[in-house]
């Protein structure tokens, strides 16, 4: 006669890296809620989850609209390298639609982002350096303080290659 086991393990057909997602117009709510939960494994899986929708610019918009950018720029100071590594690169994906750049600009991302362009960790450095480069693409990015900071951007990028050589 066969006897129930319950494995301590997951399946292996279960990914932990990934959130359960909410379907339609609530997934989007449901991700910026759980990027405000204190447990850090919940902030990743809604990074993570998030960083696949925003390729869709409908997502895009839509993420803007709820909020996320402010909650995106709290965690680029974040002490844990995955979520900046990822908070970055949704910036960055935000950046190449047209909406995302202005609403980045008009958020203010721009001193945030200064900020991670002395990250230790090098995927950092390079998605701001590409976020920065998007959002001085549109004539309002290229006010005093992003040519500034373009300008030190690339001093810096370029003394890291001369170092590393």
């Amino acid at each position: 006669m066969a006897h129930a086991r319950i494995s301590a393990s997951l399946p292996p057909d279960i990914d932990p890296t990934k959130a359960p997602l909410a379907f339609g117009r609530r997934a989007l709510p449901k991700l910026n809620e759980e990027l405000q939960s204190p447990e850090l494994l919940t902030q990743q899986r809604a990074l993570m989850a998030l960083c696949d929708l925003v390729h869709d610019p409908e997502n895009v918009y839509q993420a803007i609209e709820i909020g996320f950018l402010d909650n995106l720029k709290t965690l680029l100071l974040h002490h844990d390298s995955t979520l900046r590594q990822k908070a970055i690169e949704i910036l960055y994906v935000m950046a190449m639609h047209s909406v995302g750049r202005k609403r980045l600009i008009e958020n203010g991302l721009i001193s945030a982002l200064a900020k991670l362009l002395n990250d230790p960790e090098d995927i950092c450095r390079k998605n701001t350096h590409q976020t920065i480069e998007m959002m001085a693409r549109l004539p309002e990015g290229l006010g005093d303080q992003l040519q500034a900071l373009i300008k030190k951007s690339y001093m810096g990028l370029y003394l890291d290659m001369y170092i590393q050589a």
